[in-house]
């Protein structure tokens, strides 16, 4: 972990929904923890970076990534994707379940081996520094109480309903209740059926589920009917929405939310890698989609993407201010764009140019390899150690 100014920041987003940028300002890190917002404190050991205008962002948080062993989606056969992910912002995913691991196991020996072994491998390997929440049990029949204990005392913190064998899935219910006894998140597929193997999620199981996270509410990649998204209010579990879900199905469901006061519910994801790709600007592009189609503000739509997350994984990321972990990027808006700044391209539907992407207080990039150019510069001026 690093120690760290960040000089000439032209505004920081918190993270937290209906706060109100911070202007013009300085911020501070020391150990991989913000310790001030504020005025430029001055001389400073450890890294010095000139952000040259740019806006500060909390790293985004993908809570439906569909890793299975290291930098590699076998979906797609593709190398380097969640470092790829990196260079669009994201500082950590979650697994949805490593479901898609070729010929992986369905009894109840195989899907704990398969989740431990997942979890152990994530926590000490972090393609591009992004922090992967790893083994993610999928559900099958046979699983007791005791295997979601034995498994949270290994630290296996995640469960997944909707790709075991039961039919109807709410038939699961059982085994959520352990899970979430057992003190895991536990998020349920919604929707038609994805992949060979997979049951369609209705409205109905849904509601007998009672997850933590109601996976891809939009559709992974198939929606509700639209007469059911209402319902979706009436379960107690965050409301997710994905890149690789239905568009249109996405914005009726934020309508529902505003209309119900229930934004702090909503949280964004990508569901992928899947059928639909590699999508290393999955996460921002869905942030730029639900600000310029929805009416949201850009710190707003931020903050379903990194806050809203961070409470719904029980994790301190998500939120910039003093005492939390250093995870930002810094953006600016897209050279060419019709925005001044980051937050009013994203406002106007265009995907900000990321100057650098800070984890733990680490530099991690700077200018992205992904993003549209950035219209500025993020310039070390000083290099620290890492500790």
């Amino acid at each position: 972990m690093s120690d760290m100014l960040i000089r000439n920041l032209g505004g920081v987003v918190t993270g937290r929904l209906g706060d109100v940028p911070l202007g013009p300002c300085a911020m501070a890190i020391r150990r991989g923890r913000v310790v001030s917002i504020g005025p430029d404190p001055g001389d400073a050991d450890g890294t010095v970076v000139d952000a040259g205008g740019a806006v500060a962002l909390p790293g985004l948080i993908d809570s439906h990534a569909h890793v299975v062993f290291g930098d590699w989606t076998p979906r797609q056969g593709a190398l380097g994707w969640i470092e790829s992910s990196m260079h669009g912002g994201v500082t950590m995913m979650m697994s949805a379940s490593e479901v898609h691991l070729p010929g992986r196991p369905t009894d109840p020996a195989g899907v704990k081996a398969l989740a431990l072994t997942a979890q152990r491998a994530y926590a000490s390997f972090r393609p591009g520094g992004v922090k992967v929440l790893a083994g993610s049990v999928i559900c099958e029949p046979g699983l007791t109480p005791e295997d979601f204990d034995e498994l949270a005392a290994e630290g296996v913190g995640l469960a997944k309903v909707g790709f075991g064998a039961f039919r109807p899935q709410s038939l699961a219910a059982p085994l959520v209740r352990a899970a979430q006894a057992a003190g895991m998140v536990v998020m349920n597929h919604t929707g038609g059926a994805s992949i060979p193997g997979s049951s369609p999620v209705t409205i109905d199981d849904v509601l007998a589920l009672g997850c933590d996270i109601i996976g891809h509410a939009n559709g992974g990649t198939t929606a509700l009917p639209d007469g059911d998204l209402p319902r979706l209010l009436d379960a107690p579990g965050a409301i997710q929405l994905v890149q690789a879900g239905n568009l249109r199905s996405s914005l009726r469901i934020l309508e529902l939310a505003r209309e119900r006061d229930a934004l702090g519910r909503v949280v964004l994801a990508t569901d992928t890698p899947t059928g639909t790709g590699v999508m290393p600007l999955g996460m921002i592009k869905t942030v730029v989609e639900v600000s310029s189609l929805a009416g949201l503000s850009a710190a707003d739509a931020v903050a379903l993407a990194t806050g809203n997350n961070g409470r719904v994984l029980r994790r301190e990321e998500g939120v910039l201010e003093p005492g939390r972990p250093a995870d930002l990027f810094l953006a600016f808006p897209p050279l060419g764009g019709v925005g001044t700044t980051a937050l009013e391209a994203i406002e106007l539907g265009d995907i900000p140019g990321i100057g650098a992407v800070v984890i733990d207080g680490e530099l991690r990039a700077l200018r992205s390899r992904n993003t549209p150019a950035p219209d500025g510069e993020v310039r070390v001026l000083q290099s620290g150690r890492t500790e």
